[in-house]
């Protein structure tokens, strides 16, 4: 009879599957698995989440299908989920190295990554509840693990903290036109209740225009300004010119009478 390792297994899954992060975060945890175990309704969870679950949990129950256990399974690692899960980490670990390799280098002006360790990559986006600014490797946490998607991205910035409201610790994202300061969701209900209150990138975009019509009306005032003393450039130089001309003449003037006394 021939029987099948759970290495072999690994290697026909991952040579046959292409199979995502999802498909290996403990419900619990949010995370990569940590010595995965299975429940009898067939849900996997980290050994320990699942462990500290029942512990403080009055029920034992699955935290996934909800099903009651009448007594606590005697619950053992799962060697080929094990196996799945170190595969896993190992061909991550690999792409990672690949990305960061063809990522660039944070250069002087741009927002490098605060988890990078060593060379600093470029930051893509920066996470206002984290206060953390992430490179495309880094960031894909935010990207696919539930617990993440929520958190609010922008773009990358330094300084992250002064983007936060000192008093109650909540993004500065609208803008008080009434005190003409940047405040937080709770500033409006607070401190600054009854005032004119925008979204900061409405504020943004409006003084955006303002400095764009200031800026074309500065550079049409210039050229005018331009115009005029190439204006008076131009007279001052037909007012020489008819100088050297009637000075010409004068002197033309004044050698025919020499000539004439003369003789």
């Amino acid at each position: 009879m021939f029987f099948f390792s759970s290495s072999m297994c690994v290697d026909m899954a991952s040579a046959n599957l292409q199979l995502s992060e999802d498909q290996f975060l403990c419900s619990v945890c949010l995370d990569v698995f940590t010595d995965p175990v299975t429940t009898p309704c067939g849900h996997n969870f980290c050994k320990k989440c699942i462990t500290e679950h029942w512990n403080v949990s009055d029920r034992c129950q699955c935290p996934m299908c909800q099903e009651v256990f009448t007594t606590r399974p005697d619950l053992r690692v799962n060697t080929f989920m094990s196996e799945m899960v170190s595969q896993f980490r190992q061909s991550t670990q690999q792409k990672a190295s690949s990305s960061s390799s063809e990522q660039q280098e944070s250069r002087p002006g741009e927002v490098p990554c605060d988890v990078c360790t060593g060379t600093k990559l470029k930051a893509l986006k920066s996470c206002l509840v984290c206060l953390v600014s992430y490179c495309e490797t880094h960031l894909e946490g935010h990207l696919s693990r539930p617990g993440l998607k929520r958190h609010q991205l922008m773009d990358p910035v330094e300084n992250l903290e002064d983007r936060m409201c000192l008093k109650h610790d909540k993004p500065l994202e609208l803008f008080c036109r009434t005190d003409q300061t940047c405040v937080c969701m709770l500033c409006t209900v607070l401190d600054h209740k009854m005032h004119n209150v925008v979204p900061l990138k409405q504020e943004y975009e409006g003084k955006k225009v303002e400095l764009q019509k200031t800026e074309a009306e500065t550079q049409e005032m210039i050229q005018k300004r331009r115009l005029k003393i190439q204006e008076v450039q131009h007279n001052v130089k037909l007012s020489e010119e008819d100088a050297d001309r009637e000075k010409a003449e004068g002197v033309q003037v004044f050698t025919g009478l020499k000539e004439s006394v003369e003789k």
